[in-house]
């Protein structure tokens, strides 16, 4: 009896910290950002945090990393989360220095469309292979970031708040995709993975016309 009970507060304890971090990261993507901005004003932290989680296009690309990682399982589930921030970071650089890369936006769209549908299917390819997907998506992603400093900002805090901001990101698909555990959570999960799958077709559609 008393095993169950904890096993029921525990299980009491992972819901509420999944739902008070969807919660918090809702909170946070302004309502009627549907693509990633040009710019924010404040420059430097404010401007990096705010830039991965003010694009639509962005957030569930990023997302979509921590629930393939929860999808396939250690050791992926740190793998991918830890090789898409490195790999953006170097996009970025790119991106700032003004180095061209061509189709960014079809990139990035097409990120949410395959990860989404990475998730929705349960695809479990090597290691080596998913890491390849991930990080050559981040390329994308950085590049994009980069190249939208504010004119004035400081580049090494807004590339810090970036890295923050999208590991909270992966974090919060991380959360999502635990829920495999709970019963019908592994529905849910594929569920998600359709929801991304289905805003990375959109934004497609977008960059190509």
């Amino acid at each position: 009896m008393k095993c169950n009970v904890l096993q029921l507060m525990t299980r009491i304890h992972w819901r509420s910290t999944v739902l008070a971090t969807a919660a918090g990261a809702l909170a946070l993507v302004p309502m009627s950002a549907w693509a990633h901005a040009d710019g924010h004003p404040g420059g430097g932290f404010v401007a990096g945090f705010l830039h991965p989680i003010s694009g639509l296009d962005h957030v569930v690309a990023m997302v979509a990393v921590g629930l393939w990682g929860a999808v396939l399982g250690p050791p992926a589930l740190w793998v991918l989360p830890v090789a898409f921030p490195i790999v953006m970071a170097f996009g970025g650089m790119l991106g700032l220095l003004g180095v061209p890369i061509p189709g960014v936006e079809i990139g990035i769209a097409t990120s949410g469309l395959v990860m989404g549908l990475m998730v929705l299917l349960e695809l479990r390819p090597p290691l080596w292979l998913a890491a390849l997907i991930v990080a050559a998506f981040a390329v994308f992603h950085g590049h994009a970031h980069g190249t939208e400093l504010p004119a004035g900002s400081n580049a090494l805090l807004y590339s810090l708040a970036l890295v923050i901001a999208t590991g909270l990101l992966h974090l919060l698909g991380i959360l999502v995709g635990e829920t495999r555990r709970w019963p019908g959570g592994r529905r849910f999960v594929q569920a998600a993975g359709g929801c991304v799958a289905l805003v990375g077709l959109w934004f497609l559609e977008q960059a190509l016309t």
